[in-house]
């Protein structure tokens, strides 16, 4: 019987069980994980105005894994043994046949004085925390803004804090008391959102203008405190600041021969598979790919690599060589809490469509559709 063994329960963790089960009915599935849970990330956006709340992001699992036939290991992973085919946990260690890297990437926080910032994208917690500051507030500034790996250009996460900028003038509207705060948006890039495409940027930036949102943009950032954001070309006030540092590789990976790019993230060729090892894919945030520095770090991107990762883990179970890659491709709409921006991306063009209420529903209706696979 084929064992294979996935680490993490995020986005990629889960679409290769369902890739694998979907493709081999017997194989032996083992999942390690802190949690039997999935964060659904894209709606933590919601959370400051209580248009969502842990019920609709926080999703269960322990059906999904008896559905899916996975054992699942409640613990952390600390390292690899054995090339890979011994996983190293507090609990005991697991052997495999073939293993899928899924455990997401970390943030790197050196910058002075971060513990000041709230990341939203930790999860739950500081999406509540964005909530429960704002509400206390009668006024004052909000700052929001993000870096990223500068040795790793891919390994930023940039989207969310459009969002949550946004989210939080119409919110704030919403609520009568706008013009009691000031929103400034910052980032070391000259040009935010250009990932997305120069037709991205001009939309981000107009929006912000027609919203009255100061920026801030290509100055190295040096620290925060509590009350300011500091840049090598100045500082602006900040009692609440929202920052999302780039990424880098788990720490862990220190503990593994697995080769890293030269921004700490496990290096993968086109068919996922980790360099120099046998039988280790990587799929997510946890990996290095080759292709342009736009191409993203989020939930569609991780479900293509891990789609790959899983038939090609199958296909070597079965002594073929991996032929699976996966499409490059940017997708998202720009959330603003009761409308949206549409822009995708791919090799050979793009698309952008203005904000409209039809994005902020169709956002809002993928979501449940794509959770009710886990529910």
């Amino acid at each position: 019987m084929k064992r294979i063994t996935i680490i993490g329960s995020g986005f990629a963790g889960l679409t290769a069980v369902r890739t694998i089960r979907k493709k081999d009915k017997e194989a032996e599935i083992t999942l390690i994980s802190p949690k039997a849970e999935l964060v659904y990330m894209p709606s933590l956006i919601w959370v400051p105005s209580g248009a969502a709340s842990k019920k609709d992001i926080v999703i269960p699992l322990d059906n999904f894994f008896k559905r899916m036939k996975v054992v699942h290991i409640v613990s952390e992973v600390t390292g690899l043994e054995d090339a890979g085919r011994s996983v190293v946990t507090p609990i005991g260690t697991y052997a495999n046949d073939a293993l899928i890297i899924a455990s997401g990437g970390r943030f790197i926080k050196k910058l002075p004085g971060i513990e000041h910032a709230i990341t939203p994208c930790e999860g739950m917690e500081a999406a509540e925390a964005i909530r429960d500051r704002v509400k206390s507030m009668d006024g004052g500034d909000i700052a929001v803004g993000f870096s990223g790996n500068p040795k790793e250009p891919s390994a930023m996460r940039g989207g969310p804090m459009f969002e949550f900028l946004f989210g939080l003038d119409t919110q704030l509207r919403a609520e009568g008391r706008r013009d009691k705060f000031n929103l400034t948006f910052f980032t070391p890039a000259p040009k935010p959102g250009a990932r997305l495409g120069e037709k991205a940027v001009d939309g981000l930036l107009s929006e912000m203008k027609k919203r009255n949102i100061a920026t801030h943009l290509g100055n190295k950032m040096k620290k925060f405190t509590a009350d300011k954001v500091i840049t090598e070309s100045g500082e602006f006030n900040a009692d609440l600041i929202l920052f999302m540092p780039g990424m880098t590789g788990n720490t862990w990976f220190d503990n593994t021969d697995l080769t890293r790019s030269e921004g700490g993230m496990l290096k993968a060729n086109k068919f996922c598979e980790v360099e120099g090892v046998d039988k280790v894919f990587v799929a997510g945030d946890s990996g290095s790919f080759p292709g342009p520095e736009w191409m993203p770090k989020q939930a569609h991107m991780a479900d293509l690599q891990a789609a790959a990762a899983a038939q090609n883990a199958l296909d070597n179970l079965d002594n073929k060589v991996s032929s699976h890659t996966f499409k490059i491709e940017l997708m998202c709409i720009v959330d603003s809490n009761n409308k949206g921006m549409y822009v995708s991306r791919t090799l050979t063009g793009g698309l952008m469509l203005p904000n409209c209420r039809l994005m902020h529903i169709a956002k809002k209706v993928f979501g449940w559709w794509y959770l009710r696979q886990y529910r």
